[in-house]
């Protein structure tokens, strides 16, 4: 149930979080996945280590500069990853179609959600990661509603 915490003591564990990451992403039903945690904290390596148990055989980076990347999963369904750290404004999210994608009912992996807040439907699950140590994390996960 939620909310729920995922402890990742090292990036070895990594694997195990994201397959209960994944297992939490279908408890929750929610498409949108805002993740939230500082610079640094390993949203983007979350995100690649998740594609594993979605099966995503796409190599996965951070769209920092595109924006979103759209990864196949094992179904051959649309996984949409967003990077809106750069974004100038909101009137741009919405030139690239952000809220057509958050609608579309495909999974959705937004870093830096806060810069977005108004266009992010509920419910959504929202998953901060706090930095413990260079390598240990802990994930929260709560459903936004």
């Amino acid at each position: 149930m939620f909310p729920q915490t995922i402890v990742v003591p090292t990036l070895a564990h990594l694997p195990a979080a994201a397959r209960q990451l994944h297992a939490a992403i279908a408890q929750a039903d929610c498409r949108v996945i805002a993740l939230e945690g500082e610079m640094g904290a390993g949203k983007t390596t979350l995100i690649r280590a998740l594609a594993q148990p979605l099966g995503v055989a796409d190599e996965v980076s951070s769209p920092t500069f595109a924006l979103v990347n759209e990864y196949r999963d094992g179904d051959n369904k649309p996984v949409f990853h967003f990077d809106f750290y750069r974004i100038d404004s909101i009137d741009e999210a919405v030139r690239i179609g952000a809220s057509e994608y958050l609608d579309s009912g495909y999974l959705c992996l937004v870093e830096w959600p806060a810069r977005v807040a108004e266009l992010l439907p509920t419910p959504r699950l929202e998953v901060r990661i706090d930095v413990l140590s260079a390598e240990a994390r802990e994930i929260h996960l709560k459903i936004i509603n």
